[in-house]
């Protein structure tokens, strides 16, 4: 039987790792937890079919998943042997979380162990102030420590470029009768759900079409229109190669950046619309190529409150091992 110290250890940190995001909140994990140790798997079930057919997305929610986790365990004084990917022949187990003994937590960590209920996706607008060189590097910091990349981008011709892809990526899927199926099924929810976008989270229309478009399926045009940040700060998380393996990682990385960004008082949200189409993938890809592989591109400011959206309990994502 397990040892019911370690049991609430590994209970807090899967309940921890599943506030992680996800695109549309769809929450693509499930967890199988043992006495000394926690197997993440991918939710087939739960992958965007049409805007996310490959499963990446869902990866690299799950790496977010696998660093909060990972995180808790480090703020609980508990140090975890990760593989990802651990086996070739359960393509879907994305990796494992093995307690392997002690450990004494940085005041990093529990900077951002601390910043993980705060940490939500904001799609609202963000106010004018400028991201300061300092969080800035913080955030650069906190993707390098994670093996990572974060590439920062101000107005510039590649800023020009990107901004270019995320409106015809936007064009695209509000032109696609799949694409807008999908994610009416998983926005416009009623508030409490633990799934989803509800109407609660959702933003206003924008006032003026701005260089950066958010995404309309994530609009409540049941609000007054409002401005948005004209060149909001841009940011692509780039690691060193492409497939599953890499896309976990990738997440891990995003999360370090984002729950870096929560503790230094910073919004963000996600431009996934180039990732979710064939063609805006791939100029993006051939757009970083000289700086690796680019696996998401996040809006970073300063934001309003608003509400979370909900999640589902940790014991609707858990089953126990034998």
């Amino acid at each position: 039987m397990m040892n019911r110290v370690l049991s609430t250890v590994l209970e807090r940190a899967v309940e921890s790792a599943t506030l992680a995001p996800s695109p549309h909140n769809t929450q693509p994990w499930r967890f199988a937890v043992g006495e000394e140790h926690v197997e993440l798997w991918l939710d087939r079930g739960r992958v965007l079919r049409v805007a996310d057919p490959d499963a990446w997305e869902a990866r690299l929610s799950c790496g977010a998943a696998l660093f909060t986790l990972d995180l808790a365990l480090r703020a609980d004084g508990v140090f975890a042997d990760l593989r990802i990917c651990p086996d070739p022949a359960r393509t879907d187990l994305l990796a494992t979380a093995r307690l392997a003994g002690n450990h004494r937590s940085t005041s990093d960590e529990r900077a951002l162990a601390e910043a993980v209920p705060r940490r939500h996706t904001n799609r609202r607008p963000f106010s004018g102030r400028a991201v300061p060189t300092a969080s800035r590097h913080r955030l650069e910091t906190a993707a390098l420590a994670q093996g990572g990349t974060l590439v920062l981008l101000d107005p510039s011709a590649a800023y020009d470029s990107v901004v270019a892809l995320i409106r015809r990526a936007e064009f695209l899927q509000a032109n696609d009768i799949g694409h807008r199926t999908e994610s009416a099924s998983w926005t416009g929810r009623p508030a409490g759900c633990p799934d989803g976008v509800p109407a609660s989270s959702a933003a206003p229309p924008p006032l003026l079409d701005g260089l950066v478009v958010m995404r309309d399926s994530h609009a409540n045009h049941d609000l007054p229109a409002r401005a948005y940040e004209q060149q909001p700060l841009l940011a692509a998380v780039v690691t060193s190669n492409a497939g599953p393996h890499e896309q976990v990682h990738a997440g891990m990385v995003m999360q370090r950046v984002l729950l870096a960004a929560t503790a230094d008082g910073l919004a963000t949200s996600f431009l996934s619309q180039p990732f979710e189409t064939a063609g805006t993938r791939a100029a993006l890809t051939k757009l970083f190529k000289y700086r690796g592989q680019v696996q998401t591109l996040l809006r970073i400011g300063y934001g309003y409150p608003v509400p979370v959206t909900g999640r589902r309990a940790a014991n609707d994502v858990t089953t126990a091992l034998e």
